[in-house]
């Protein structure tokens, strides 16, 4: 009997526990199935492999919500063996066993041919973060942003999303203000292309006035909690905040008077559930704008058996940067 290795989380007697196992090619029913070349592990993963139920409701489970890798098989003749190909959000990682392994097994209809621009690697350096990133940035220039109006800040900017949300943004032509609570990471912060470093205290300290003097003209914010608000309070008028982060918490504690008053945008971002017509337009995006060979010095290449390591270095936000999983 085939098998193939992959990093598998079961559930034994209310404790989750993640091991390199064995598996059988008989799991691999869906449309097409990819032979992995890449993945990369996101917060998401991070709760798949928790226990969270609220992404995986059943285990034993295979985490890893963005893959890349060479077509073995397609069912629908869609694609044609040897085609290198991306699979991203959707349900990958979460109900359906995703990127942690060596072959993965996806319906059709989740699947991209690999963008001319990037090599398989690249576009998992890229990865969810950097595909969040380039969402959250073209949904701000589709309310009409311009690098004219002013600064642009981005939270959480050494984590996987802010790292390309500073680099895209810079290369746009947008003022960035990076915010950090990593004073070792502000050589790399600049040469990315941030023009200004903000501490994280500055920006996570509840501001108690409604409306605050504005500071900036937009931004993506990957924390949440009172660092969004603080973004939301001071932004200037018209001016969009894109998020995408939790870390800080989910509340956001404020009036609507940013909303109603200076006509603020707040935009969310779901990179999974994008519909496929605008997904290709991010990729497109990200082909003009990304630099990957720039951002990848921010992450770490690591195998299957290093993934639990990894895992514990995000819990612990000791990280910069993307984990690179190599099949």
């Amino acid at each position: 009997m085939k098998t193939f290795k992959a990093y598998r989380t079961t559930e034994e007697n209310g404790e989750y526990i993640s091991k390199i196992e064995e598996l059988s090619f008989d799991l691999l029913s869906n449309d097409v199935i990819i032979k992995t070349a890449y993945s990369g592990i996101n917060y998401k993963d991070l709760l798949s492999i928790s226990g969270n139920k609220g992404v995986t409701k059943k285990y034993p489970h295979t985490a890893g919500i963005d893959a890349c890798g060479i077509i073995v098989s397609d069912k629908t003749g869609t694609f044609t063996s040897g085609d290198e190909v991306v699979v991203m959000g959707y349900d990958l990682g979460m109900n359906t066993d995703g990127g942690f392994a060596e072959y993965i097994s996806v319906p059709v209809d989740w699947v991209i041919h690999k963008p001319s621009r990037f090599t398989l690697q690249e576009t998992m350096e890229i990865g969810t973060s950097g595909f969040t990133a380039a969402l959250g940035i073209s949904k701000m220039l589709q309310m009409g942003a311009i690098p004219s109006d002013g600064p642009v800040i981005v939270s959480g900017a050494t984590g996987g999303v802010g790292v390309y949300a500073v680099q895209i943004l810079s290369k746009i032509g947008f003022e960035v203000w990076a915010v950090t609570g990593k004073k070792e990471t502000e050589e790399l912060l600049y040469k990315l292309g941030a023009k200004s470093i903000l501490s994280r205290e500055e920006i996570c300290v509840p501001k108690e006035k409604p409306l605050v003097r504005p500071r900036w003209a937009g931004g993506i914010d990957t924390v949440g909690g009172d660092t969004l608000v603080n973004l939301l309070k001071q932004c200037k008028k018209s001016g969009s905040i894109a998020t995408c982060g939790n870390v800080g918490g989910m509340d956001i504690n404020m009036t609507v008077l940013p909303f109603i008053l200076n006509g603020i945008n707040l935009l969310g971002i779901n990179a999974a559930d994008t519909p496929m017509n605008n997904r290709m337009k991010v990729w497109e995006l990200l082909e003009k704008y990304a630099e990957p060979s720039l951002v990848s010095k921010t992450g770490k290449e690591i195998s299957l058996d290093q993934i639990s390591d990894a895992i514990e270095s995000m819990r612990k936000s000791s990280h910069t940067g993307r984990f690179l999983i190599k099949l």
